[in-house]
């Protein structure tokens, strides 16, 4: 298995599987990288973050492939601190910039996904600077519910965390469910 691998099969299944939620991409990503990404999860391919390509199949498997394989389950979320990291040293190393935009917002997404008002201004920040209006505005979705509650309330049910109720509301009003 490599990264490449990872990136292959992640666009050739397409923009229209990454967002959506899919029964059957879950279940073919569990058995095609299940195990890798377990395997990520504790550092065995750390070694794939010393190259932007590396980085980018690491960042895909550990930011988005993790939450399809583990869907409406804690473990959806359990890789998101190891992706903010790497991600953080990865724009340090400007690696976001030796990639093509479709690919390099891979490497910005763990900043978007993370419960922390700081990351979710630079998430903003980086898209706007790489000139993606779209993921810029769903950054700046992100970013308007983290600074409002500092937490995703879609996100409480499934990690066994008690909502307020003003966070019942927003969901209930058809606030961001992910």
């Amino acid at each position: 298995m490599t990264p490449q691998d990872i990136v292959d099969f992640w666009y050739q299944a397409g923009e229209e599987r990454w967002f959506e939620k899919d029964p059957a991409f879950d279940g073919a990503l569990k058995v095609r990288f299940g195990g890798v990404l377990e395997a990520a999860r504790q550092g065995a391919c750390d070694h794939w973050g010393e190259t932007p390509a590396g980085a980018l199949g690491l960042v895909i498997l550990l930011d988005q492939v993790s939450r399809n394989i583990h869907r409406n389950s804690p473990l959806a979320f359990a890789a998101d601190d190891r992706a903010l990291a790497m991600a953080r040293q990865w724009v340090g190393k400007g690696f976001h910039q030796k990639l093509a935009p479709p690919y390099a917002r891979w490497l910005i997404m763990p900043f978007e996904h993370a419960e922390d008002v700081d990351a979710q201004h630079r998430c903003v920040a980086l898209f706007q600077t790489m000139g993606l209006s779209e993921m810029a505005y769903w950054a700046k979705v992100h970013l308007d519910i983290i600074a409002r509650f500092g937490r995703f309330p879609h996100r409480n049910a499934v990690l066994g965390r008690k909502s307020t109720p003003e966070e019942i509301a927003f969901l209930r009003g058809g606030g961001f469910s992910g």
